[in-house]
C-alpha cells in the first residue's frame, strides 16, 4: 500500500469544484432506462451513450472521477480509444464498481447485504492493470419503524470495510457508500437516526480492518425525509441535518465526502449540496457530489439514441456537471438553470 498514491488519487477525485460521475449502471439498470425512452438495449447503444458522456467537451472542468461498469472499463469509445484513455485525457480519474449487488440478508426479511468479496483481490489487481484508480461498493439500508436491524448495520459495515482494505492493498482508493434509502414515509429525524448509526458502524469497521482514512472517499446519502413523507423537510433543513450527522460520525482525516443523489430530482440534489456551503459551518473535508441519474437523466433523454442529438445531449451533460461543480463550492443559484 502506497499511502501517498491513495492520498493523491482521493484529492484529485474531490478537487475544488469537482465531483464524481457515477456511470456504473449494470446492464439491467441501463437497459431499463433505455427501454423507457425507446432506445435499443444493445451493447453498441450502451457504448454510444457512454461515449457521448465521456467525450463531452470540458467535462473534466467539473468532474474529478468517473465510476465505470465492468463492460465499460474494458471497452473503447466509438473512435477506438479506450474509455480509460479518454477519461484520463479529460483529467478525470477512472474508477470501477466492484460489488456484486445487494442480496437478501438471511433471516432478515426486507433487508439487504452487499456481496462480492469472493475473488475481489484478483479482480482489483486486474482492474488496476486496466487503469482503475478507485473503486466503489454500495451498501443499502431500508428504513421502516423497526428497520434497519443491527444485523443489517453490522453485516454491511463489515463488507464495506473488508472491501476498502482490499482496495488499499492494491493502491486503489475505495469509495465507501452506505446508502440509506429515501423510499418510505419516514421523517427527517428518523433518517438522521439511521444514517448516523450506519456511518458510526462503518467507521468502527474501517478501523477494525486498518483502513487508512486519508485514502478513502465517503459516498453517503443526505439526511432527508422519506419520498412519501408528509411535510418533507426543506432545502436548508436537509443541509443542516446532513452536516450535523456527518460532523458527529466522520473523522477529519477523510479527504472528501461525495453525496449520492438517491432519488432526488436533478435540481433538488444540486440545491441541497449548495446549501451545505451556506450554513457558516467550517468543514474538515471536501463536500461534493457523486451523482448518477441526477447528472445523466436529462442528457440521456435528449440523446435518445440518435447521433443527430449528440451535441445537444453533451451540452446538457456539461450543464449539469457545471451546476453541481458550482454547488460544491456554494456558487450555485436556481436562476442559473437553463431551458436547455
Amino acid at each position: 500500500m502506497n499511502i501517498d498514491t491513495l492520498k493523491a488519487t482521493a484529492a484529485a477525485m474531490v478537487a475544488p469544484g469537482k465531483g464524481i460521475l457515477a456511470m456504473d449502471e449494470s446492464h439491467p439498470t441501463c437497459n431499463k432506462r433505455f427501454e423507457a425512452l425507446g432506445i435499443p438495449t444493445t451493447p453498441e447503444m450502451r457504448r454510444e451513450y457512454r461515449t457521448m458522456l465521456v467525450t463531452t467537451p470540458k467535462l473534466g472542468q467539473h468532474i474529478g472521477g468517473a465510476i465505470l461498469f465492468d463492460e465499460t472499463i474494458r471497452d473503447c469509445v466509438v473512435d477506438g480509444r479506450s474509455f480509460v484513455e479518454v477519461l484520463t485525457e479529460q483529467g478525470i480519474v477512472p474508477g470501477i464498481k466492484v460489488d456484486a449487488g445487494a442480496k437478501d440478508l438471511s433471516l432478515r426479511p426486507g433487508e439487504k447485504v452487499t456481496e462480492g468479496l469472493d475473488g475481489l483481490g484478483p479482480r482489483l489487481a486486474e482492474y488496476s492493470e486496466l487503469g482503475a484508480r478507485f473503486a466503489k461498493w454500495r451498501a443499502v439500508y431500508a428504513i421502516t419503524d423497526t428497520l434497519p436491524s443491527q444485523a443489517c448495520f453490522s453485516a454491511n459495515a463489515h463488507g464495506l470495510a473488508r472491501y476498502a482494505a482490499l482496495c488499499q492493498k492494491y493502491d486503489i482508493v475505495p469509495i465507501v457508500e452506505p446508502e440509506v434509502l429515501i423510499d418510505g414515509d419516514h421523517s427527517i429525524e428518523r433518517s438522521f437516526e439511521v444514517t448516523q448509526h450506519a456511518q458510526q458502524t462503518v467507521f468502527e469497521a474501517l478501523a477494525d480492518q486498518g483502513v487508512v482514512l486519508e485514502g478513502i472517499v465517503l459516498k453517503p446519502s443526505m439526511v432527508i425525509s422519506g419520498s412519501e413523507a408528509k411535510g418533507r423537510a426543506g432545502i436548508e433543513e436537509v443541509a443542516r441535518q446532513t452536516l450535523r450527522c456527518l460532523l458527529s460520525t466522520v473523522p477529519p482525516a477523510v479527504p472528501g465526502i461525495a453525496f449520492l443523489s438517491g432519488g432526488q430530482s436533478d435540481e433538488e440534489a444540486t440545491a441541497h449540496l449548495n446549501a451545505m456551503h451556506h450554513l457558516g459551518i467550517e468543514l474538515p473535508w471536501a463536500v461534493t457530489f457523486s451523482y448518477g441519474r441526477a447528472l445523466q437523466a436529462a442528457a440521456m433523454q435528449a440523446w435518445n439514441g440518435q447521433q443527430d442529438n449528440l451535441m445537444a445531449a453533451q451540452a446538457i451533460a456539461y450543464h449539469r456537471a457545471q451546476m453541481n461543480g458550482l454547488a460544491a463550492q456554494g456558487g450555485y443559484a436556481a436562476q442559473m438553470e437553463s431551458p436547455a
